[in-house]
């Protein structure tokens, strides 16, 4: 990973550039900009995930995906919205927490799983009906959601996708996505009555 902020011939890639003109720039495809970007942001990115991550070799495969998430979205960055590093490096904290929620979410659910399987009772059959019965109430609630609340609940708590990459399997605006699972949550735990 080029972490410097200089070329390979020793100067210094894009000086006369702000952050914000090369994240412009980038969002019009330009691949020189991008690589000055890459240069500028690349190492900051990886102390954000670091930090949140903390393994070396996850933390730079996180870094990698937020600099080509960066790459692919930096048409839709706002310099009136605030500065490019900001951007870039929020970016960086949310996807590396998304990856230890993504992590602690399999972990988790490996344990569950190999948790039933050890506790497992002689009566096999009754253990099979009642879980085909539970399985009967969810799928009842899930059918009471909305089509986007339920394809965005399945693709992120069934196949693991955060919610940027729901919005994008979706084609549907990020914070739409957020809203939509919020409440098909709120009306399944009402459905299958979770207490809070």
């Amino acid at each position: 990973m080029t972490t410097g902020a200089r070329g390979g011939s020793g100067r210094a890639v894009a000086p006369d550039r702000t952050d914000e003109q090369l994240l412009t720039a980038t969002g019009q495809g330009d691949q020189a900009a991008f690589g000055a970007l890459y240069d500028r942001f690349a190492a900051p990115a990886y102390a954000v995930v670091r930090r949140v991550v903390r393994d070396p070799d996850h933390s730079a495969e996180v870094t990698q995906e937020v600099m080509v998430e960066v790459w692919r979205t930096a048409a839709r960055f706002d310099p009136a919205r605030g500065a490019a590093r900001t951007w870039v490096l929020t970016m960086a904290h949310r996807r590396a927490v998304d990856r230890v929620r993504s992590e602690q979410s399999t972990r988790d659910r490996t344990e569950r799983v190999a948790a039933r399987d050890r506790e497992r009772d002689v009566d096999v059959v009754a253990d099979q009906v009642e879980l085909d019965d539970e399985y009967a109430t969810v799928r009842a609630a899930l059918a009471g959601l909305t089509d986007l609340q339920r394809e965005a609940i399945e693709l992120a708590y069934v196949h693991g996708h955060t919610y940027q990459e729901v919005a994008e399997l979706l084609g549907a605006p990020l914070g739409t996505v957020k809203t939509r699972m919020r409440d098909g949550l709120i009306c399944l735990r009402d459905a299958l009555g979770v207490s809070r």
